[in-house]
């Protein structure tokens, strides 16, 4: 004879094994960024640089900030730019804004955004969207800021 308890326990991870298993096919799929699209929208970015004559850095990050191509474009005008355009990026994948507006937060109403530590809040870093998900960001190191944003843009309408 089986105990009761055990038989009980049995019990209760068959029907959660089986609510799992149901649950599973049933969760929601997210777009990602793949390797093929952020090609494309560095590729946008970096064509909009060259026609305007701005050389940069271009990054292009997925949707928890994390590195999927970065650029160095030849006569890029800062070395730091190679540490700025994947932090622009990776700001505006996670704070899911421009990194412009966070850059106008801490010069207007909210100063104390500027102690949010490791991201970079200036101009330059865009999201990426697909269908209304924010997938990546865009982030870009050039001359100006206004140049920053523009390239950026750029990249970031080629997936629209």
């Amino acid at each position: 004879m089986i105990p009761p308890f055990r038989n009980a326990v049995s019990t209760a991870f068959a029907l959660l094994t089986l609510s799992t298993a149901a649950c599973a096919s049933d969760l929601p799929m997210k777009p990602y960024l793949d390797l093929k699209s952020a090609r494309l929208a560095l590729s946008a970015a970096e064509q909009e640089a060259e026609r305007q004559g701005w050389p940069a850095v271009i990054s292009v990050v997925d949707d928890a900030g994390e590195i999927i191509l970065t650029v160095r474009m030849d006569k890029a005008s800062t070395p730091a730019g190679v540490e700025l355009a994947p932090g622009k990026a990776r700001t505006a994948a996670l704070f899911r804004r421009e990194s412009g507006a966070l850059e106008d937060a801490i010069n207007g109403k909210r100063p104390a955004a500027a102690t949010a530590r490791g991201f970079v809040m200036m101009r330059g870093g865009v999201p990426l969207t697909v269908n209304g998900v924010i997938v990546g960001a865009i982030g870009v190191s050039a001359d100006l800021p206004d140049h920053d944003e523009a390239i950026a843009k750029a990249g970031a309408s080629a997936l629209r």
